[in-house]
């Protein structure tokens, strides 16, 4: 039976910048950072309140054939690679203490019928979704 996601990948351009950038600037931790021959690194980071989620930060390469791998590189460097969501209990102060560490920011908080929302880029053009959820419904969206 399957209990939880416990692993998702997020394409990054370099793995020790990207790894500085959620440890140093977002508040992640580190979880594995090995090497496993044949130039190939294993590096993982997660939330500290939830260590059952692990995100490895993997560099477009083996084993993607090299047609997919620059595609990912080419998503990558046009900022259009998504990645995930971040919880947040307050987006609006998420969102000036992460300015002010020079997070990049494509979209400032606004409202929307499930919470605030904020949308910003790491440093390796994924886009990250900041949400301050609140409760809703179907009938909270246009048809």
């Amino acid at each position: 039976m399957i209990t939880n996601v416990s692993l998702v990948t997020l394409w990054v351009t370099d793995q020790d910048d990207a790894k500085k950038f959620y440890l140093e600037t977002l508040g992640f931790v580190e979880g594995t950072d090995a090497a496993l021959g044949d130039g190939f690194r294993w590096v993982t980071i997660l939330h500290p309140d939830h260590p059952e989620l692990e995100i490895t930060l993997m560099t477009p390469g083996p084993p993607l054939d090299s047609a997919m791998a620059e595609s990912i590189r080419r998503s990558l460097a046009a900022g259009t690679m998504g990645g995930f969501g971040l919880a947040t209990t307050d987006c609006h102060k998420t969102y000036r203490d992460l300015v002010a560490k020079g997070v990049e920011f494509t979209q400032p908080p606004a409202e929307r019928p499930y919470g605030i929302e904020a949308v910003m880029r790491d440093n390796s053009g994924n886009w990250l979704v900041l949400v301050e959820k609140r409760e809703y419904n179907g009938e909270d969206f246009p048809h």
